[in-house]
């Protein structure tokens, strides 16, 4: 496959110019920000966000206020009035997988009885085949080294495929994500699977998924060559994509969502640039940043169980002295939850026996320690304003590596889980017709007149 043709010396040089040109008139001194009382990131300076819509699908809980006063307290995550925690005792504790369940709840606003969510599962499972020659048109022929890109780029090209694809009817609305639900993992590993062969060199092979079998179930099915995963695995990624579909109307993809569908533009395109949204580091890539993060970890700490010597190395990453230099201790804060990320919690409680299935319980060990310590280190040495703690991000990379899910597909899961709370958050936003999302920004350039080119 052919790629762009590399800059010769002469344009790179002339880039660079531009580029400096163009860093110098985007920056904006940070005290305008203060002086016009800009909310950055639509946030307070406390993490609380600028009220910008209203919706019923899902509710992130961190605080309470107290005589105007905002008091921190344990997250809690709900799903259409019910708590994440009681949406997972239900079926965990019946031996069930629960995404298909979770989608139906936030699609449709209730739980299915039994012979609603069998009928459901039936048409997911029928929409799992891709149209004829998509595989290798959209998939193969131009196979990319990052699986976001071609969740993105497939997105897009379903469009082509859809005899109706611009009509933005809820009916029609509904019938495209039920399908996008369905297409996405496949896409996903698929796509991964062209990968490894166009750049790794491996045998492909693709495979189809099997009716019967849940969304998780035929994930690992279709990923690994033997087709082998035992029950807990297949449960454990289950849980994952349930944890992950949704997070309220003001995370950044589903606010791109929103922002998106009130332009009345069509399903392809408000999902594919939700994706952009994820694929970014801050949003939907930070676990892989954090199973990266353990690796430099675990080969600079010599004693693992040792608190002064994990501490130290922490306060190594935070001083931009080691990992990444970014400063940053990944997986540790959110940017709403403070005292507890309630995904994290139920993670960490049913990782114990994937691990010693494993065999890595010194792995899980270090990570609570880290999960421990981590709050501590980043106290001493920075102000924070709402406490900071284990965000689901934290645990759901040490998951997907021990499953042996490669890191190329982190994010796309979280992504095929998501799709499910954007496409309820497209549909809130076509209902109630709100209008096009265009909040203000306050100009401090200085006025200038037109000068002739001959005279500049």
């Amino acid at each position: 496959m052919e790629h762009f043709k590399a800059l010769n010396e002469k344009e790179d040089k002339m880039l660079d110019e531009l580029c400096k040109k163009s860093e110098d008139s985007s920056f904006i001194d940070p005290e305008f920000y203060k002086k016009y009382e800009v909310k950055r990131g639509l946030r307070d300076i406390s993490g609380k966000g600028v009220l910008a819509g209203l919706t019923e699908i899902g509710e992130v809980h961190s605080y309470i206020i107290d005589e105007n006063e905002i008091i921190p307290v344990d997250g809690r995550l709900i799903y259409r009035g019910i708590d994440i925690s009681d949406l997972v005792e239900g079926f965990w504790s019946e031996d069930r997988f629960g995404f298909e369940e979770t989608t139906y709840l936030l699609l449709f606003g209730e739980l299915p009885d039994k012979e609603e969510l069998v009928d459901f599962e039936k048409m997911l499972a029928k929409f799992r085949k891709l149209p004829e020659g998509f595989v290798r048109d959209m998939i193969m022929n131009a196979p990319s080294k990052d699986m976001m890109n071609v969740l993105a780029r497939s997105i897009l090209s379903m469009y082509s495929f859809d005899d109706n694809p611009d009509d933005i009817s809820v009916k029609n609305i509904l019938r495209q994500s039920l399908q996008m639900i369905a297409y996405l993992p496949l896409i996903a590993v698929y796509g991964y699977k062209a990968y490894m062969h166009y750049h790794g060199k491996r045998s492909l092979s693709i495979r189809e998924p099997k009716p019967g079998l849940s969304t998780a179930e035929n994930i690992l099915r279709m990923l690994r060559p033997d087709k082998q995963y035992t029950r807990l695995e297949a449960k454990i990624l289950d849980l994952a994509l349930v944890l992950h579909a949704e997070h309220g109307g003001g995370n950044n993809s589903s606010f791109t969502t929103h922002v998106v569908s009130s332009s009345g533009t069509d399903t392809y395109s408000a999902i594919a640039a939700a994706l952009g949204s994820l694929k970014g580091p801050r949003h939907g890539g930070a676990n892989i940043k954090v199973t990266q993060m353990f690796e430099e970890i675990k080969s600079n700490v010599e004693d693992w169980t040792d608190d002064e010597q994990v501490s130290a190395f922490l306060e190594k990453i935070l001083n931009k002295e080691a990992f990444d230099k970014s400063g940053l201790i990944y997986g540790i804060g959110h940017a709403v939850y403070s005292i507890s990320d309630p995904r994290a919690q139920i993670f960490k409680a049913q990782l114990k026996q994937l691990a010693a299935d494993k065999g890595m319980e010194d792995e899980f060990n270090l990570y609570l320690k880290v999960a421990d310590l981590a709050p501590k280190v980043i106290g001493k040495k920075r102000k924070i304003y709402k406490g900071v703690s284990p965000n689901v991000d934290f645990y759901s990379g040490f998951v997907y590596s021990m499953m042996g899910i490669p890191q190329e597909l982190f994010t796309p899961i979280f992504a095929l889980s998501r799709l499910v709370g954007w496409s309820a958050h497209r549909i809130e936003e076509i209902v109630n017709r709100g209008k096009i999302i265009r909040p203000a920004y306050k100009s401090i350039a200085e006025r200038r007149t037109y000068s002739a080119i001959k005279d500049r």
